[in-house]
């Protein structure tokens, strides 16, 4: 495999850190690499060399041929710089997944589309790369007429800043004090609610039909990159109190009926996802356990008995890893081996 020029920006982020991690473990081809970030003139180590974090700009991409772009809003600005320097740009912001030019990819769902892009491939968000995993098989052999999604996701995927304010919020609420919020649900809204010992049944901001920009992420993101336009979606995204990986319940009506025993074997057979489904032995998907891998874990598969074809499941995916790094990563590799690059 050839080696590439190689650029992170946003490399000292969660998502950043999680992408050298992945590059290292799965040996990645690279010949020069060029982290970018705000703490310029810091170091950061890879394979062994500290690498100095260098400012993000246009000249910064000059000689690079893969842009890993972490994520927010400097994508907009920075991305088409990086690719009329000459990089292709993968980019885990919003800022690109709907646009029709750019390609929207999970390598295990729709690897082909990488072989559309202009400069830019948009990594999606990362509920819907954990649904699309365990949803597309069941597609391919059942027909898929309606998805009911509700997430439980981490506080991990709203920042380090909203994952400290929990653990501070434990220890108050432990020590009889009040729990103090300041993050939870957004940020830059008025109100906020403290998430330890507590659901919020809200992810980023409401539309005026009542559903949040989250949960439509989830709905046009999974119509886009399994190519079903008219796809009946409705989905409800929950914070909860865990430190790392989201889980989901999806709900499933087909054309054609799938047994709980075909779903086993369906998705045992699909890329990037592992089943665990015993209900005798307690097995199950848990986020304490799914942290850190690559795969997209599928248990508490039933059938639906309230419609004639119909399935539940029990998703749970490591959002920082399969949710975001590793999935960039992939389609790195994929364009290399489609020599799109």
């Amino acid at each position: 495999m050839k080696k590439l020029n190689v650029a992170i920006l946003g490399a000292t982020g969660a998502v950043g850190t999680e992408l050298l991690n992945v590059l290292e473990s799965r040996k990645f081809p690279i010949g020069k690499l060029k982290l970018l970030a705000l703490e310029v003139g810091t170091t950061v180590p890879f394979m062994g060399t500290d690498h100095v974090i260098e400012e993000a700009s246009g000249e910064a991409f000059k000689d690079i041929q893969v842009a890993f772009f972490a994520g927010g809003p400097i994508s907009k600005v920075m991305a088409p710089e990086a690719v009329k320097a000459g990089a292709v740009v993968i980019d885990n912001s919003s800022t690109f997944r709907l646009d029709p030019d750019v390609p929207l990819v999970v390598p295990e769902v729709n690897v082909e589309d990488i072989d559309k892009h202009n400069g830019i491939i948009a990594n999606p968000n990362c509920s819907t790369i954990i649904m699309v995993l365990a949803i597309n098989p069941i597609h391919k052999h059942g027909e898929l007429k309606r998805v009911i999604v509700s997430t439980c996701q981490a506080v991990s995927g709203a920042g380090n800043a909203a994952l400290e304010e929990m653990m501070t919020q434990y220890r108050e609420v432990l020590e009889g004090r009040e729990a103090i919020a300041n993050i939870l649900p957004v940020a830059s809204l008025k109100k906020h609610y403290p998430i330890a010992f507590n659901l919020i049944p809200q992810i980023d901001v409401f539309f005026d039909d009542g559903y949040t920009k989250e949960e439509m992420k989830l709905v046009l993101e999974t119509r886009k990159i399994m190519g079903l336009p008219e796809l009946a979606i409705s989905a409800t995204t929950v914070r909860c109190p865990v430190v790392r990986s989201h889980s989901e319940v999806i709900n499933l009506e087909t054309e054609r009926r799938i047994t709980r025993n075909d779903a086993r074997r369906i998705l045992s057979q699909a890329p990037g996802v592992i089943v665990q489904d015993d209900p005798a032995e307690q097995l199950y998907p848990m986020p304490a356990y799914v942290s850190g891998r690559d795969e997209v874990f599928v248990g508490r598969i039933r059938e639906d008995t309230t419609v004639p074809a119909g399935l539940s499941l029990w998703v749970v995916g490591d959002q920082i890893r399969k949710g975001a790094a590793l999935n960039a990563v992939q389609i790195a590799e994929q364009l290399i081996a489609r020599n799109r690059i």
